[in-house]
């Protein structure tokens, strides 16, 4: 059974409330969540982690919080889930308070594919982030340049080049 793609809902007019971020662009529920939501509405996974950071050398944390993939599932992505290839096409970016970006596959996190266990983090080093927000978490990176504080917005669209027409399966 196929599923209609989502029509692209435009970026959020109002700046989300600190300590919560806006889910947007081609999902059927966009919203905006809290570290406590975040907390509350899915399973916590912890990941201890090192990574290098160029201005401090290693950084070692422990950070714990809902896997990105599960979060990003229940706002309904525009693709239908039964597609691979469809849902190889999209990407999220991720944006910080600071004005840190990075930018994630769907492949990277689908089970399907990469199986990366991005996390957007509720608990760094045992401290509760609700008034910092949350924190976008990739243990698998060696360096920390994915890694994005106050998270105020995560977009999720297809990749398509000028043209193209999305392939099926």
């Amino acid at each position: 059974m196929s599923r209609p793609s989502a029509a692209p809902h435009p970026m959020p007019v109002t700046t989300p409330a600190p300590g919560s971020f806006a889910l947007w662009g081609d999902v059927a529920a966009p919203t905006a969540l809290t570290v406590a939501e975040l907390r509350e509405g899915w399973e916590q996974h912890r990941a201890d982690v090192v990574f290098d950071c160029a201005t401090a050398g290693p950084q070692r944390h422990t950070f714990v919080g809902p896997l990105l993939r599960e979060v990003m599932a229940a706002a309904r992505p525009g693709f239908d889930p039964a597609r691979r290839k469809e849902r190889s096409r999209f990407l999220l970016s991720v944006s910080g308070g600071d004005g840190h970006h990075a930018v994630l596959s769907w492949a990277e996190i689908d089970a399907d594919f990469g199986n990366a266990a991005v996390l957007l983090a509720t608990r760094m080093d045992d401290e509760e982030l609700d008034t910092a927000g949350t924190q976008l978490v990739v243990p698998s990176d060696r360096c920390g340049a994915r890694y994005v504080s106050a998270v105020t917005a995560i977009w999720i669209g297809a990749h398509q080049l000028p043209g193209a027409s999305p392939s099926k399966g």
